[in-house]
């Protein structure tokens, strides 16, 4: 019987270029080499942020989350995990040049592959995909696919347009291809100012901003239809919080009666397609207090969305309350294993 917790979001460190040097080709290896190239750390999630990491999680000499033993011991056994997704954040993904933000998604891939997915069973990882190139990136998830422990593609919510955009649909093709879904994780590839009033001061501004970033992405996969063209597809929303869901539903829903003549392909509720094809993970769970929690999963009216999530190694979350108070056993039982087996086909094979 299957009694640990799955999460949904648990993040390796990233090495530096010299060790993923092995995993390039000739070309690669020489051009990081005779260039001095380094420092692809996302900006997203700074290493030295309080965010990035719990101060008695980090490991010394390491970057946060670079430790397989430190995450077996803070996590993976401290949370009865049984299987754990791992969620690279490369700077990769937002290298200006395609090819070699396709060379360094890759190399990630496969040293992933080898120094977490081989050494624990209880890890899954997801495909790393230059954005920045929907025809490599589509090639990477066939090349990596054949392996069954990826188990999801892997995005940037902030990338160089919206997600909607049919310059993307080669990368949800090769998602829909293998049944895997696509997570979309918080983060900006920085081509553009992250809010829509231009580039903020400080990061608290530009992490809390991401939550309007996931509505923007949202609405655009919503209203160009792609869910139209892959019906079967499931995105994750990975590091978006959750308060703001129910509004947005609400206000998706008001605002489609009144224009849905400028969407045609759109022939059912907003509502409806986003509990359909759309998940949620638990880190950060942005509200205040029990009755909030009850108040907003309630509103939500879907609780098979909601998938648990440690976020580790960045701390999200009260000392060791990963869920947030005032969920019945039944929900938690959801949240923490059935949500996510439902969510990755792929769970289910590799299951021992």
């Amino acid at each position: 019987m299957h009694s640990g917790a799955i999460d949904c979001d648990i993040h390796p460190g990233v090495p530096d270029i010299k060790s993923l040097l092995p995993y390039m080709d000739e070309f690669w290896r020489e051009s990081f080499v005779n260039r001095g190239l380094d420092g692809f750390d996302m900006m997203s999630y700074p290493p030295n942020a309080p965010i990035a990491c719990r101060p008695d999680w980090r490991v010394k000499g390491q970057r946060p989350g670079g430790s397989l033993e430190a995450m077996r011991r803070h996590a993976l056994d401290a949370f009865d995990i049984s299987i754990a997704i791992c969620n690279p954040l490369t700077g990769g993904q937002a290298a200006v040049s395609e090819s070699m933000g396709a060379a360094l998604c890759s190399a990630v891939n496969d040293w992933i592959k080898e120094h977490w997915l081989d050494r624990e069973p209880r890890l899954r990882a997801s495909i790393v995909v230059p954005a920045q190139a929907p025809l490599l990136a589509a090639d990477e998830i066939d090349r990596c696919a054949r392996d069954n422990r990826f188990v999801q593609v892997l995005m940037p919510a902030a990338c160089e347009m919206m997600l909607g955009r049919s310059y993307y649909w080669p990368i949800w093709a090769a998602a829909a291809r293998h049944g895997l879904p696509v997570g979309i994780h918080a983060g900006s590839m920085y081509r553009y100012a992250p809010t829509s009033s231009g580039w903020p001061s400080h990061f608290l501004h530009d992490y809390v901003a991401n939550s309007q970033v996931f509505e923007d992405q949202l609405l655009s996969l919503v209203s160009n239809g792609v869910f139209n063209k892959f019906p079967d597809l499931k995105f994750v929303l990975i590091g978006s919080g959750v308060s703001w869901l129910p509004g947005f539903i609400w206000r998706a829903i008001k605002t489609w009666r009144g224009v849905r003549a400028e969407v045609p392909w759109i022939n059912r509720s907003p509502a409806e397609i986003i509990r359909e094809n759309i998940r949620i993970t638990m880190q950060p769970f942005d509200a205040p207090d029990q009755a909030a929690v009850e108040r907003i999963v309630e509103q939500i009216d879907a609780d098979h969305m909601l998938l648990f999530a440690s976020d580790y190694p960045h701390w999200q979350f009260d000392g060791e309350a990963i869920l947030p108070p005032g969920l019945s056993d039944e929900k938690r039982r959801k949240m923490r294993v059935d949500n996510a087996l439902e969510t990755y086909p792929r769970l289910k094979e590799t299951l021992q």
